[in-house]
């Protein structure tokens, strides 16, 4: 990372920043091209071991891409906030509040229905904040494609509001 003063090396703070978060973009390569999608997700931290996960429809650009290529990047962000200078002070004194994450892997099909509910299950709580237990109509969750995300690297950045 070029600016060190900016990264966030502890993973508990990257993982307060992804809880914070809502929407995360989903970077994928289609024949050579960038294709990147907002989406939900949920996600999970277990034996060092992050996960992200997504649903949605079974067919469709992203899924067709993933299909060829599973290869995938991840940002998330939140917090922003301008920055003002002092009075008087040019355009090029402000500034800008943020945290972010970003972070590689891969991507799979999620077909188990134990994993898949609990993938759901996931997603909601993350979504709303909630931790109640969620039930999912088995239909539903058949007509579904669940997919996740396991994440090999991710760094953390941010740029905090003056004091």
């Amino acid at each position: 990372m070029r600016r060190n003063d900016k990264e966030i090396t502890d993973t508990a703070e990257k993982l307060r920043i992804i809880a914070e978060c809502k929407v995360c973009r989903l970077a994928l390569c289609d024949r050579g091209l960038p294709y990147i999608v907002p989406l939900n997700y949920g996600y999970a931290f277990d034996g060092g071991v992050l996960t992200l996960y997504f649903h949605g429809a079974r067919e469709g650009r992203k899924i067709d891409i993933i299909r060829v290529n599973n290869t995938a990047c991840f940002e998330v962000d939140c917090g922003q906030k301008l920055i003002e200078p002092a009075q008087g002070d040019g355009a090029c004194k402000y500034g800008y509040a943020f945290k972010s994450v970003v972070g590689w892997g891969k991507i799979t099909f999620v077909e188990d229905r134990a994993e898949k509910t609990g993938a759901l299950s996931l997603l909601m709580a993350h979504q709303t904040g909630s931790s109640r237990a969620f039930r999912f109509d088995q239909a539903a969750v058949e007509r579904v494609l669940v997919f996740k995300m396991t994440v090999e690297e991710f760094t953390g950045k941010h740029k905090e509001l003056p004091q």
